[in-house]
């Protein structure tokens, strides 16, 4: 690939980092970093009234929590700085000045009114909404008479007629626009911001970015940010679009679906791992050679392929990003996740947000006890609820298992065992049932199901010797004779 490699990720501070931004910015990351170029993150603040407090700052928070680093940012800095828009206006301005200067922009001053009513009587006789060129032309004295009646003006591009763009996208293959179809468009409001179109090619061309990766919505926006490039006699850079992302239903993620978590803050609350994100979103849309699905951020950056981006929309997969995160937990450091788990013990009411040591080491012990079975570290909240229970009430199958005639005296002997034992581990609890099993004669699911519904009312279940060490040598009394004497 000749030249530097400068790609950038341009969020609009407008609210949390969703998945399908956290996608963009993480292809245009692996992209950068393979081909050793530079990863710049752009803030476009110009739709001020949409911007919300700290959405800058929640966009660069969870971009790191997901493992990414730039090059080039507001919180960096940079030599093409400043890296947000809104501190960019006296730059625009003198590219604007110079197209109005040039005559390939204008001043138009329609209303919002007028122009809807233009639109309506477009749709009416079938036609594409566009804007007709109603105020190309102005003469002087119109232009001063639209003024004198207190118009504000808003500035035009003026659109080349009849002419053929076309762009060879590194995803889609060639891709072609009639500038017929595209009405003089706006480039600054009537508010003095440039909108978005000409902004982000100006900042492109003078941040000297090389290729931009962004979703195919935007694959319409192409063909004006094109003429703007054209009209400076610029080189635009390689345009890559990639493809949507959707659910299980085929269609595009939306907010009404809820069957999907769809900001990474939510996953960091839930207690997924980053490694685990950023792994999943790399194969949304993108696919490496080969069967293997999980990959380090190092192994991803030295496989990635452009040209391996699919044509396909992207589907999210939540049982396999479920899957992938228990992969992920599986292996991770137990203190790490207990560090993840805990907490929502705490909230769900489950622990004292205060623990003293001996309630650490519980807790740890516990979280331990069902890491191989977290999807999330929130799951640990339903995962050990027996050990929250003030009382057992039993399926069927745990009332077949306590209906077993061994069951008295396998519960007794082992009451019995319990009481009598000055000690209460998993080694010493492991010796009392088997010291169980030689007085009574019963081993197997004779011996263990009945001690396991007894203390836990399931008839499956982690370590038993584990658990019952975790329930602690008060309540595995209490247990024991409360179903000894209800039998």
């Amino acid at each position: 690939m000749t030249g530097e490699v400068r790609v950038r990720y341009a969020p609009s501070p407008t609210g949390h980092l969703h998945i399908g931004n956290a996608r963009t910015a993480l292809f245009n990351y692996l992209f950068a970093r393979k081909n050793n170029g530079k990863f710049i993150i752009r803030i476009e603040d110009t739709d001020v009234k949409r911007n919300v407090e700290g959405g800058e700052q929640s966009q660069l928070k969870y971009l790191k929590w997901l493992g990414m680093d730039w090059d080039e940012s507001v919180d960096v800095g940079g030599e093409y700085g400043p890296y947000r828009q809104t501190e960019r206006l006296d730059i625009y301005k003198e590219y604007w000045q110079d197209l109005l200067d040039r005559g390939l922009a204008y001043r138009c001053y329609c209303t919002e009114e007028e122009l809807e009513q233009e639109r309506e009587e477009q749709m009416a006789r079938g036609e594409t909404p566009r804007y007709s060129g109603k105020h190309r032309d102005l003469t002087e004295e119109q232009r001063q008479a639209l003024e004198a009646e207190g118009r504000v003006a808003s500035i035009r591009f003026r659109v080349p007629e009849e002419r053929i763009y076309t762009f060879d996208d590194m995803v889609k293959g060639t891709i072609s626009f009639n500038s017929k179809e595209t009405g003089d468009f706006v480039i600054v409001k009537k508010d003095g911001i440039p909108t978005y179109n000409f902004a982000v090619a100006l900042d492109d061309h003078l941040m000297k970015i090389s290729h931009v990766l962004r979703g195919e919505d935007h694959i319409s926006n192409t063909p004006r940010q094109l003429m703007i490039y054209e009209a400076f006699g610029w080189e635009p850079p390689q345009f890559g679009h990639m493809t949507l992302i959707v659910g299980d239903d085929h269609k595009k993620l939306s907010k009404r679906n809820e069957s999907i978590i769809q900001f990474i803050e939510q996953y960091d609350q839930l207690g997924y791992l980053p490694e685990a994100l950023f792994n999943f979103i790399s194969l949304l849309g993108w696919s490496p050679e080969g069967e293997e699905e999980v990959y380090s951020q190092e192994q991803l950056i030295s496989i990635f392929d452009e040209h391996r981006l699919s044509k396909s929309p992207a589907v999210f997969d939540t049982n396999k990003l479920a899957h992938m995160n228990n992969t992920y937990i599986k292996n991770a450091d137990p203190d790490r996740i207990a560090d993840l788990a805990i907490p929502h013990l705490q909230k769900a009411s489950r622990l004292p947000f205060e623990l003293n040591s001996e309630q650490e080491e519980w807790a740890r012990a516990l979280v331990a006890l069902y890491q191989e079975q977290m999807n999330a570290a929130s799951d640990i909240v339903d995962l050990s609820e027996v050990f929250f229970r003030t009382h057992l009430e039993l399926d069927a199958e745990g009332i077949e298992v306590m209906g077993g005639e061994q069951v008295p005296a396998v519960l007794s002997a082992f009451l019995a065992k319990i009481e009598q034992s000055d000690e209460f581990n998993a080694a010493k609890i492991a010796a009392l049932i088997k010291e169980v099993q030689k007085e009574t004669g019963f081993k197997g699911k004779q011996l263990f199901m009945p001690i396991r519904v007894a203390l836990t009312g399931q008839t499956h279940g982690r370590d038993l010797n584990q658990t019952i060490w975790l329930l602690g040598k008060d309540r595995v009394l209490d247990r024991l004779r409360s179903q000894i004497k209800g039998a």
